[in-house]
């Protein structure tokens, strides 16, 4: 079973083992609008946390996806490539941006849950 976690840059974490998910949340894709474009990361990479690791640009914006944890990307949604209107048609399933293997799991400590997540929106928007 998967654990999930948020960041306040938007971006959840579907952690299953040592793997993580990441991607943007319905949240931000509903902020940035028709997403046009998406560049995913090099498999093999290594990011830290905090660290720009994919771009997402829409009709309003472009923006970039931050590591929320520390690691190396294990794999790249291709898909977003031919069709980056993934992420407004399932950002938190099929939109994924990458997977990463944590190098440190008690970087998940400083992430949201859920509803953490869900009351820090509320309080921003």
């Amino acid at each position: 079973m998967s654990q999930e976690y948020y960041s306040e840059d938007h971006e959840y974490v579907r952690v299953e083992g040592d793997i993580a998910t990441v991607g943007i949340t319905n949240h931000a894709q509903e902020q940035l609008g028709d997403v046009v474009y998406a560049e995913v990361p090099e498999v093999g990479r290594k990011v830290s946390i905090g660290e720009a690791a994919a771009v997402v640009e829409s009709v309003k914006a472009a923006s970039e996806v931050f590591a929320p944890v520390s690691g190396e990307i294990t794999e790249s949604n291709g898909d977003l490539d031919a069709n980056p209107a993934l992420v407004n048609e399932d950002a938190e399933g099929n939109g994924w941006f990458f997977k990463i293997r944590l190098s440190d799991k008690a970087e998940l400590a400083k992430l949201l849950s859920r509803e953490q997540y869900d009351k820090f929106v509320a309080e921003n928007s």
